[in-house]
């Protein structure tokens, strides 16, 4: 399903506005080397390929199909494929349980079981896969941004939550691995696609949205086996009573009790995400790679509020404030000018240059009693250009200590984030969002070693 050398569209349309002209454009455009197979009885020829009538009449294995036709004729083409010895089965397709039709779903379960196809779906985006260049979302591409390849799989039971996310990881600037939208999870499930996460050698970080679970103990012992491999970020729809109503009449999902969940998350070791946000933000944590130290911070700043507000946030997220040592206050002393106070957090003031900063890192990481650094850029201020970025940069790579950067701003402080991020630095636009994601960082590491 993730890497199929051969994919038929089935509802693939001549038609710009239907679900099978998106799909089947999409692999167009995403320059996907497989074979392709268009499946509709009323056209000969699609976007310049031989259209079938049905699965049947192509004469090749297939290693996918991404069913894209009205509900009602699902079972028929699930048959259809069932004899054609298709390998796996992506429905996107509506209209089952989620509106009250459990009959219908069970129905193509059945035949999905039957002739023993993997079956994502019904009612999802399903999977996109950047290397491979799979792309079953019916989502024009000139309206999404697509990731660059990474080492973050999204798994997601919501489409519409999904394409959203995709957006902003591309904005966000991590990679990622896989996508999948797995809808009313009627067949393929949590427990599956955590399965298959897990020794997927391309998979480092898992993002999670979930609504529901329909095997609960298996899902949490597959759960504590994953988290000792990989971290999970997890965020959970249908927390309140309205929400678990509109989770069942969205993806058929049990929400269930929410105090349930998040016990059971957390005995797994997730990190959980309280909104979308949250889990970007965890997920860039994850995704850098960054091994904690432990929780005492360092905070380099070029604004005084700024710096405040960060160590509010520090304590908030349970972490601790560094004291420097005595050798790490002489050094800067004399390093720094007369207007820097040396404490923590350390203010360079507004006319600090990238060579100021250095002089400060370079210090600080040498400080025993420094266990990670938070590096607020404010890139309003005349000392702050694009040479600081860079220094930035350069210093993660030398700096055997875990750095996040946080800088807040639009338009030129926009451009200075998106260069560290696509460098490999983690930036945040707020001082409670990078010391939430350090102190998720830490407990996961904790976890680990606790369970070791």
């Amino acid at each position: 399903m993730m890497k199929p050398q051969s994919v038929a569209i089935i509802g693939a349309s001549s038609n710009p506005v239907k679900v099978g002209y998106v799909i089947l454009n999409n692999y167009i455009e995403e320059g996907y080397q497989g074979r392709l197979y268009p499946i509709n009885p009323n056209d000969d020829k699609i976007l310049g390929l031989k259209a079938y009538k049905s699965v049947l009449e192509v004469r090749d294995r297939i290693d996918l199909a991404v069913i894209a036709v009205p509900a009602a004729i699902v079972p028929k083409v699930l048959e259809e494929c069932g004899r054609a010895k298709v390998r796996s089965v992506v429905v996107v397709s509506g209209g089952f349980a989620e509106i009250g039709d459990q009959k219908l779903e069970d129905k193509i379960v059945a035949i999905a079981n039957k002739y023993k196809m993997p079956m994502i779906g019904p009612n999802c985006l399903g999977v996109m896969d950047p290397r491979s260049r799979i792309d079953t979302l019916f989502l024009p591409t000139f309206k999404l941004s697509k990731p660059k390849i990474g080492g973050v799989s999204f798994v997601c039971q919501s489409g519409a939550v999904g394409s959203t996310v995709l957006d902003l990881i591309a904005k966000e600037g991590f990679g990622l691995s896989k996508f999948i939208s797995y809808g009313n999870a009627a067949q393929v499930d949590e427990v599956d696609l955590f399965e298959y996460l897990m020794e997927d050698d391309e998979t480092k970080v898992i993002i999670m949205y979930i609504e529901g679970v329909k095997r609960g103990r298996e899902f949490f012992e597959i759960g504590k086996r994953l988290s000792m491999k990989k971290p999970v970020v997890v965020l959970k729809g249908g927390v309140t009573e309205g929400g678990a109503v509109a989770a069942h009449s969205h993806t058929a999902a049990l929400a269930g009790s929410h105090e349930a969940y998040d016990a059971v998350f957390r005995q797994c070791g997730f990190a959980i995400a309280r909104d979308l946000t949250e889990l970007l933000h965890y997920g860039k944590i994850f995704a850098s790679e960054i091994e904690p130290k432990g929780d005492r911070i360092a905070i380099i700043t070029n604004g005084g509020g700024t710096g405040v507000l960060t160590t509010d946030a520090v304590f908030n997220a349970g972490l601790k404030m560094a004291e420097f040592s005595s050798q790490t206050k002489s050094t800067l002393k004399k390093k720094m000018p007369s207007t820097v106070n040396i404490a923590n957090p350390l203010d360079l003031v507004g006319d600090a240059d990238d060579r100021r900063y250095e002089d400060a890192l370079n210090l600080l990481a040498q400080d025993k009693n420094v266990e990670m650094l938070i590096v607020i850029a404010l890139f309003q201020t005349p000392g702050a250009d694009e040479k600081l970025s860079e220094r930035l940069v350069h210093l993660k790579s030398s700096i055997d200590k875990p750095m996040i950067v946080i800088s807040i701003g639009a338009g030129y402080t926009e451009e200075r984030k998106i260069f560290m991020e696509n460098n490999g630095l983690p930036v945040y636009d707020s001082p409670a969002a990078a010391a939430n994601s350090l102190a998720e960082l830490l407990k996961y590491a904790k976890y680990k070693k606790k369970m070791v």
